[in-house]
C-alpha cells in the first residue's frame, strides 16, 4: 500500500493565497456559457498545460493554443457510437492525443451525470476506448461522484470489465477539504495497481468567501504535493451569477473578471474582484451532478 501522505502536512495556510503559484499538473475544465469572450482567459497569460469539455472533440475557442486536449466519451446510446473513429481521426490527423477519459458522472442520472451502468458501460469501454490503447492513448476509467454510490459503481464496472486497460482514474468531489483529501486516499488505496489519478472536477459549494479561498488553497498545496495525482482541473471556470457551485466558487465574477481563485488558479497574482451571485441565473453544467451528497461523506483510507 502506498502511504497516504497526513492532512496536516499537505495543507496550506491562507496566509500564503497571496502568492501566485503555478503547476504543470493544472488544467481547464471548459463549460460552454453564454459569455464566449471569457474564453480568453485560457488561453492568454495563463499556466494552464490542458483541456477537456466533455466531448470527444475539441472546442475551437482553444484550437491553436498550448492547451493539450483529452477527449471524452461523455455517454452511450446503446453502444452506438463513433468515439473511438472521432479519437483516432484527430490524432491521425496530427493532433496531440495521449490520454482520453471515460464516461462523465455514469453513477448520476440528473444534473449532468450520463447515468449508465455499469455492465453497459463495459461493453462500450470495450468497443470505443480499449481499441485506442493500441494508438498509444493512455486511458481514464470512468469519472463517477463522490458519493458512496459512485464507489459502489466504480467497483461494479472493474468486475464487469476484467479486461479493461486503466492508466489512471478520475476523482470528482463537491465538499470541504478534510473529506477531498481522505476520499482520495481511499480511491488511492483501494486501487494500488493503477498508478495515478486525475481530479477533473472539484469545488467546495455554496462557502463564504474565505472558505471557498482558504479550500482552493488546501486542495493545490495537496494536489501539487502528491505524487500519484497527475493532474486536475478545478470546476469553476464561469461567471459567478451563473455558477451552480455558488459564486464563491467561481473563477470569474458576474462582470466576466478574474476573482482571486480565477487568478490565483491561472498563476497570477490575486485581483481583489468580489464575485456576486444571480440565484435567478444559475446555470446546469454538462459535468456537475448533485455530488453535494459528497459533503456529508468523509472517507478513510
Amino acid at each position: 500500500m502506498r502511504p497516504f501522505t497526513p492532512i496536516s502536512l499537505l495543507a496550506l495556510p491562507a496566509a500564503l493565497a497571496q502568492k501566485a503559484l503555478t503547476s504543470p499538473k493544472r488544467g481547464l475544465v471548459y463549460v460552454q456559457t453564454e459569455n464566449p469572450s471569457d474564453d480568453h482567459y485560457w488561453t492568454t497569460n495563463s499556466d494552464l498545460t490542458w483541456y477537456y469539455n466533455y466531448m470527444a472533440t475539441p472546442t475551437s475557442a482553444l484550437s491553436g493554443t498550448n492547451l493539450q486536449f483529452v477527449p471524452m466519451l461523455w455517454g452511450t446510446n446503446n453502444g452506438d457510437t463513433n468515439f473511438y473513429t472521432t479519437v483516432k481521426g484527430l490524432k491521425d490527423g496530427g493532433m496531440n492525443i495521449t490520454y482520453v477519459l471515460g464516461f462523465n458522472e455514469p453513477d448520476g442520472c440528473v444534473s449532468g451525470g450520463s447515468c449508465v451502468d455499469a455492465n453497459t458501460a463495459a461493453q462500450v469501454w470495450m468497443q470505443q476506448i480499449e481499441p485506442l490503447k493500441n494508438e498509444g492513448i493512455k486511458l481514464g476509467a470512468p469519472a463517477v461522484t463522490g458519493s458512496p454510490n459512485g464507489f459502489t459503481w466504480l467497483q461494479n464496472f472493474f468486475s464487469a470489465c476484467s479486461n479493461c486497460t486503466i492508466d489512471f482514474i478520475p476523482v470528482h468531489w463537491y465538499g470541504n477539504f478534510e473529506g477531498f483529501a481522505s476520499h482520495i486516499g481511499q480511491v488511492n488505496a483501494t486501487y494500488q495497481n493503477i498508478s495515478s489519478i486525475w481530479v477533473t472536477e472539484y469545488a467546495d459549494p455554496t462557502q463564504d468567501l474565505s472558505d471557498a479561498q482558504d479550500f482552493y488553497n488546501q486542495t493545490s498545496s495537496f494536489l501539487d504535493r502528491v505524487p500519484y495525482i497527475q493532474r486536475y482541473s478545478y470546476f469553476g471556470s464561469f461567471r459567478s451569477d451563473v455558477s451552480n457551485v455558488g459564486p464563491n466558487a467561481a473563477m470569474l465574477t458576474q462582470k466576466g473578471e478574474l476573482t482571486d481563485i480565477g487568478a490565483w488558479y491561472l498563476g497570477q497574482a490575486a485581483t481583489g474582484n468580489v464575485p456576486k451571485g444571480d440565484a435567478a441565473k444559475t446555470a446546469i453544467f454538462a459535468g456537475w451532478a448533485l455530488a453535494l451528497l459528497a459533503a456529508s461523506f468523509c472517507y478513510v483510507a
